[in-house]
Order: C-alpha cells, then sequence, then structure tokens
C-alpha cells in the first residue's frame, strides 16, 4: 500500500474554489516512521507538539498512541500498535499494519525527527491563524448590538495570544494522568530548588516557608489599612523576583524561567518615577524622604548611582495608567508576556481598577467582578497574580486593630475568589499616636512598650487555599520603606 500522497502547499484550490489547508502529510508520514523506528526519538520532539497538530486525523490517533506507549516505557512499533487500530476503517483503508511497516521502512534518521516536529507545529499554527482570521472576519460582519468593536478586539487579541503560547485556543478536558505528570514535576522542581519552594521566592525567608512562595495561577490579596505598608511590601519582592531573573534555552526557541522572573508592575496611585524611587532607596540604603528633598550628601549619591547601575537591567515593566479597566489591564498583560516574557502580575491597588468604559451603579458587584478577571489572568498567563487591596474603616473603630477577612473594602468575592490574603499590621504606627505626655508613668509604660514594636510588622495569613492560617513576623526600615527578614527564634505564630 502506497503512502497517502502529501498535500502540495503552493496555493491551490479544491474544487469548490476554497484553498487547501496549510499542511505536509510527507512530514508527518517521515516523523511517525522516525519515531516508530526509535522510540528514543520521542524524548527528542519535545513538549510543544501535541496529537491535534496532525493535519491526517489518523496520524493524530497514531501520534497519540505512540505518546501513551512510550510514556508508560513501553514498546511503540508496528506489530503491537496495529491490534490497537483493528477496528479503526482509516487504517484499514490505509493498509493496515503494511501503511506502518512502510513508514518505518521509508523512516529519515532520528536526529531530524525535531525539524519535521517543528514544520508540523508551524503548520498547525497557521491552520488556526486561518480559521481564528475566519472567526473575526464572520463576527466583525454579524449584527451585534451588545458587543462592540472593542470587545471583540479584545476577544480576538486573547484568541490570538493563547495560539501564540499554546498552538490552540481551547485546552478543553486533561486527562487525570496528565494532571498528576504536572503535579509531580512541580514537586521536583520544588524539591531541587535550593529551599525546596513550589513557587516563586518572596525574598523573605519567613514569608516563603509560611506559603512556599508564589504559585503560578494563584490570585493573592494583599491588604492593609493607609501608611501600613502595601506598596512597599509589593515593591520588595517583586523587584526581588526580577532581579534574581535567570533563564534557559526551550527546544522551540522560547525562554523557561528558572529562577525569579518578569514582573509588570500595575501602579493606579503612583506614579513610575515615585516606584523607582522607592527602589533607589532600598537598594542604595539611603533614606527615600532625604532623595525627594535633595538632601544627600557626595557619598550617598554615590550610593545611589551604583544602586541605579544595579536595578537598570531588572526585567520590571511598570504601568502606571491610573483607572484602568480591567480588559486593559488583561491585554496588556497578555502582550508583555507575548513580547517578553511574564512570570508575575502586581496590582496596586484592586479598588482603583474599573470594570469597563462605562460606571456602575453597585460598586460591589463590580469589584466582584474584577476579582474575578484577575484570577482568571492569573489562570490564563499560569502566573500569580498579586493585587493589593484597601480596608474598611471599621478597623479603626476596634480596641483590637488586627485586620480580619471581614474588613475588605467591597468584598464581595474578593475572599472568594482569591486563593491567599495577607494583612499587614504594625503596631508601632497605632501606638506612636497614643504617646502620653512625657514624665509621667504612662510615658514610661509606653516607651517600654514602643521599644518592643518598633521595626516590627506583622503578615497576618488569612486566608491560604493550599497551607495553612498564621502570622509571619518581619523587620520594617520605615525611611528605606523595606520590608526584611527578622532575626529570632520564634517567628510564627499559628492562630
Amino acid at each position: 500500500m502506497a503512502l497517502v500522497p502529501a498535500l502540495d502547499l503552493r496555493p491551490a484550490h479544491n474544487d469548490t474554489g476554497i484553498p487547501h489547508a496549510p499542511a505536509n502529510i510527507e512530514a508527518e508520514q517521515a516523523l511517525l516512521g522516525a519515531v516508530l523506528y526509535d522510540n528514543a526519538a520521542f524524548e527528542r520532539l519535545g513538549d510543544f507538539l501535541q496529537a491535534r497538530h496532525f493535519y491526517e486525523p489518523f496520524h493524530q490517533r497514531l501520534f497519540q498512541a505512540i505518546e501513551t506507549h512510550v510514556r508508560k516505557g513501553q514498546l511503540a512499533e508496528p506489530i503491537l500498535l496495529a491490534d490497537q487500530f483493528s477496528r479503526d476503517p482509516a487504517f484499514e483503508e490505509l493498509g493496515g499494519v503494511r501503511y506502518l511497516a512502510d513508514l518505518v521502512d521509508r523512516a529519515p534518521p532520528a536526529s531530524n525527527a525535531a525539524d519535521y516536529s517543528r514544520v508540523i507545529y508551524d503548520l498547525a499554527l497557521k491552520r488556526d491563524l486561518i480559521r481564528i482570521g475566519g472567526d473575526i472576519a464572520a463576527t466583525a460582519q454579524a449584527p451585534d448590538e451588545e458587543r462592540s468593536a472593542r470587545d471583540q478586539i479584545e476577544a480576538a487579541e486573547q484568541q490570538l495570544y493563547t495560539l501564540a503560547e499554546t498552538g490552540g485556543t481551547s485546552q478543553g478536558f486533561v486527562s487525570f494522568a496528565e494532571a498528576l505528570h504536572g503535579a509531580v514535576t512541580m514537586a521536583a522542581e520544588a524539591h531541587s530548588r535550593e529551599g525546596g519552594l513550589a513557587g516563586i521566592s518572596t525574598g523573605l525567608i519567613d514569608l516563603d516557608q509560611k506559603i512556599g512562595g508564589l504559585h503560578k495561577s494563584d490570585l493573592l490579596i494583599l491588604a492593609a489599612r493607609p501608611s501600613m505598608g502595601k506598596t512597599s511590601l509589593a515593591c520588595n519582592i517583586a523587584f526581588d523576583i526580577a532581579r534574581h531573573y535567570a533563564w534557559e534555552p526551550q527546544p522551540d526557541g522560547t525562554k523557561k524561567t528558572v529562577s525569579g522572573g518578569v514582573v509588570a508592575f500595575f501602579s493606579l496611585e503612583m506614579s513610575a518615577e515615585q516606584l523607582a524611587m522607592r527602589l533607589l532607596a532600598e537598594v542604595s540604603g539611603v533614606s527615600g524622604d532625604r532623595l525627594r528633598k535633595g538632601e544627600i550628601d557626595a557619598v550617598e549619591f554615590g550610593k545611589l548611582r551604583d544602586a541605579a547601575l544595579e536595578i537598570q537591567e531588572a526585567p520590571i515593566y511598570i504601568d502606571a495608567t491610573g483607572g484602568i479597566t480591567l480588559a486593559k489591564l488583561t491585554a496588556r498583560a497578555r502582550r508583555l508576556k507575548r513580547l517578553h516574557g511574564l512570570d508575575a502580575i502586581f496590582v496596586d491597588y484592586l479598588q482603583l481598577v474599573t470594570g469597563g468604559d462605562g460606571k456602575s451603579d453597585n460598586r460591589v458587584q463590580e469589584v466582584s467582578m474584577i476579582t474575578q478577571g484577575l484570577k482568571a489572568l492569573a489562570k490564563e498567563l499560569a502566573v500569580p497574580v498579586i493585587a493589593l487591596s484597601q480596608l474598611s474603616r471599621q478597623v479603626e473603630n476596634r480596641e483590637d486593630k488586627r485586620p480580619q477577612l471581614s474588613d475588605l473594602r467591597e468584598s464581595g468575592s474578593i475572599e472568594q475568589d482569591a486563593d491567599m490574603v495577607m494583612f499587614i499590621y504594625r503596631e508601632e504606627y497605632y501606638l506612636s499616636r497614643a504617646e502620653p505626655r512625657e514624665g509621667t508613668p504612662e510615658h514610661l509604660t509606653w516607651q517600654e512598650q514602643m521599644d518592643q514594636v518598633a521595626g516590627v510588622a506583622d503578615v497576618i495569613i488569612g486566608k491560604q487555599r493550599h497551607g495553612p492560617i498564621g502570622t509571619v513576623r518581619l523587620s520594617f526600615n520605615s525611611d528605606l520603606t523595606k520590608f526584611g527578614n527578622l532575626a529570632r527564634d520564634s517567628r510564627y505564630e499559628q492562630r
């Protein structure tokens, strides 16, 4: 039985005048033959090639069968596979076991398998591009008063982004075996990584030990009252991630992050220059207040220059658009990942994001929609999203001002959608505003209490979907707006 003839890749038309979809049947046959001849060639293909990338339907099923055998450590060869396809009409039509034997007989060297896989993958992407282009044209021409052109652009961009990342617009169901393989891989990477973290390190040892780092696809809420240090802690973590960024090339030409990461920082309250000033103060050790006032000497200016040289290459991308909509934030995050890669997203802060171009009469419902959108973005891009949030004033009306989940402003589904909720609490802030008159016994007691809490901040984990709740104590330098590791024996307080 002769092999299936290859499709002509030149612009050609079938009987209906419609151009053929781009495909290369000979490349598919060559790849399948090489893998059947030498199963070890399968490991050279890379993870990007999947059965759905083959054009010929039977080739899709054959590749899937080969993959299943190889993953199980079983031999994948014509005689063994023929029994699996004994009731497949396409298999019989092609010639049965003779077709598989012909694939092996005409197989190219196994060393060429990776080249054929890239050809097949590229043509599959082109077919998806043609399909998406047709969908875009049909949607734009169809009368739809509910969806604006901007909404259609966002939907098209999402399809194109997903195609650029995965080669398909929908992943659909995955088998439990695939999910289990991913979980084991994650655990193995955590075991091999220094410190044993499953996620991205925050740079704060005690916090990492409590939460296991920042995990892909998670939505983390960092909440506090004003002046507690939300932005400072977010900046500290974001910069530590960026400064430790390292990557290694993959067979398909992409980059795989092996340490740290590329960071997107959406600053809706502060300008990019103000954020940069905070980082300069943190790294240089020069007071941010002195920097803003220009009260620095030559030695401090030298430290400032050295710090600028150290951090200028850190892959932090700042978007300081005030009142940005969720749709624009999502589109810009997708674009950044496509162009430069992306490993973590920070949003400062949640209540300043808007749900759309129009104003909503129900702010609680709008915030709920935003948190759901951020969670969906975290899953889509497979990165942690850290969203800062304000707390309601009811905290100030309690004697115990330690934050609780019920204190989240316009909470709606914030608590429900978040994988983790962390609060920042600094007793020093409240105690410093209750100073008694000097010279009184109360002042002496107050001073003793201040000495105990000065420079200390509590990060309260109020919710953690994948681990325990509790409190982590950190150091805090208000001059440098810098959080750090606190050197003490008892670092954790279980609640």
